[in-house]
């Protein structure tokens, strides 16, 4: 059965959009939307109105999530993407770089030596451990990942919000591997913080009344991978999975809530701080059972 096509952004012709201008009624995508006091404009229209001074400030161009929009709107993807590679090429020059910075819960190389891991104070752990790959595959495979999903959730959520999500994912991703894994066994990688970006691209396409499909064959080839083992001797993490998948939605929740002026600021920073109180909660949890 045929179905009407969504018209297609009027900058961006290839990404079909289900909201219009308020004020010229043209199609805009994520990254062309500017939230208004009345639904959203689109650049040339608030270029249009905007004046001086404190009106300026005000009518500044603002992302769906009420952030600034930036002159290059994926600059904070392209840095998460460096400081991987980075990392990666980091392990490989220095060794045992990858056994400090890798998640692990409580363990002993060998009788007689010092614990390592998160339960003896370790904590860089639930963060250094998303920015670490010990194979080229697996950097590979998320680096694109996060391009092609991070790219535009950045150009739609403003980049202060869009790292703050992003690290609330894989903080959030950490904390479940750290509550359900066996302490001894490591884990390492940015899916978890990826799949919070998708969760949050979940979130956005409903709030925008995007087209769903594209995003849930998305996520459907996600829980495919993280629930089907394919072999091959690799394993993937579905506590990192799971743990960013809802953390990612939780946050985007906040951070798209349909409020605006200073009560959208309350909103986001009540949604943030209640998800990283959360996930300290699971970490202190575990850190007690460990110890």
């Amino acid at each position: 059965m045929d179905t009407e096509r969504l018209p297609g952004c009027y900058r961006h012709p290839d990404r079909d959009t289900g909201i219009s201008c308020a004020r010229c009624d043209r199609p805009i995508c994520p990254e062309c939307m500017i939230s208004a006091s009345v639904g959203y404009q689109c650049p040339e229209c608030v270029r249009g109105g905007s004046g001086t001074g404190h009106a300026a400030a005000a009518n500044a161009p603002r992302t769906v999530a009420g952030g600034l929009v930036a002159a290059d709107p994926q600059l904070i993807t392209k840095i998460l993407i460096g400081i991987n590679v980075a990392v990666f090429l980091a392990a490989y020059a220095v060794p045992g770089l990858a056994v400090q910075l890798e998640l692990l819960g409580r363990y002993v190389e060998y009788y007689g030596a010092p614990l390592e891991g998160v339960s003896t104070g370790q904590y860089h752990r639930l963060l250094t451990s998303v920015f670490l790959h010990v194979e080229w595959w697996h950097i590979f495979g998320n680096m694109v990942a996060l391009w092609v999903i991070g790219g535009p959730l950045e150009a739609a959520l403003g980049r202060s919000r869009y790292l703050v999500l992003y690290l609330l994912s894989g903080l959030g991703a950490s904390a479940l591997v750290y509550l359900l894994t066996a302490p001894n066994t490591p884990t390492l990688g940015a899916s978890g913080a990826i799949c919070g970006l998708l969760g949050a691209t979940v979130v956005l396409a409903r709030r925008l009344r995007y087209e769903m499909r594209p995003v849930l064959i998305t996520l459907g080839l996600m829980l495919l991978v993280t629930f089907v083992p394919f072999g091959g001797g690799w394993s993937v993490s579905w506590q990192a999975h799971i743990g960013g998948l809802v953390t990612g939605a939780l946050v985007a929740l906040g951070l798209l809530a349909p409020v605006t002026g200073r009560r959208r600021i309350l909103v986001q920073g009540a949604a943030c701080a209640g998800v990283l109180l959360l996930a300290l909660v699971v970490i202190m949890v575990r850190t007690a059972a460990l110890t």
